[in-house]
Parts: C-alpha cells; structure tokens; sequence
C-alpha cells in the first residue's frame, strides 16, 4: 500500500542511534511542547507541523529523518507530505514522545 505509513519503535531508533547511526529527528509538535522536553538525539530539528509547508526546504531528501509528535498522529501527517515533496527515507515514531517516555527514556514527561 503507497499510503502505509513506515514506522519504527522507540527500541529501534535508540538502538539506531547508540550505534552512532546518522538520523536526523525532526519534532513537529508544538514550540509548548518542545519546552516539555524532547528526544536527546545529535540532530534534532524543531519544524511545528503547520510550519512544515514553509520549512521543509530546511531538511535534506538524502537523509535518514524520524518524525516524532506526540503520539505519532502529527509525525504521520508529516510524513505524508514530506513523502510527497520528494523525500523517501522517512520513519514515523511509533507512539511518539509517550512512547520514547515508556520504552526508552522515562526522563522525558508524559503530558
């Protein structure tokens, strides 16, 4: 299905990333949000999901990049349209912060 939207787990991406895997995160929820806490990953970029249609010139279609919200609604609709303009290497966070807060890192608040 052209629609499906790729994923991967907390696990994954820590794992991924302690490997020193090159991934670029992009956080699309709110700057509120952001203030809350965020992923600790080498690049993390901030681009609020209504900003995404004017910034996403900002991120390169070569690299790895990981939408992550809240709870992976916002990050998938991230994906759709980053999918859409061209970029192809693209993962959604599967259960976003919550679920990077349960598996991975129970620092990060729930909210």
């Amino acid at each position: 299905n052209a629609e499906r939207v790729p994923a991967i787990t907390p696990r994954e991406l820590q794992r991924r990333l302690s490997g020193a895997e090159r991934i670029v995160i992009v956080d699309v929820r709110e700057p509120w949000e952001w203030a809350l806490g965020t992923i600790a990953a080498p690049d993390v970029r901030r681009i609020a999901l209504g900003d995404l249609p004017s910034r996403w010139r900002e991120l390169d279609p070569a690299d790895e990049i990981v939408l992550v919200c809240h709870a992976g609604v916002r990050s998938a609709m991230a994906l759709d349209f980053l999918r859409r303009a061209g970029f192809s290497r693209l993962r959604n966070l599967t259960g976003g912060t919550d679920a990077w807060s349960d598996e991975v890192d129970p620092s990060l608040p729930k909210y």
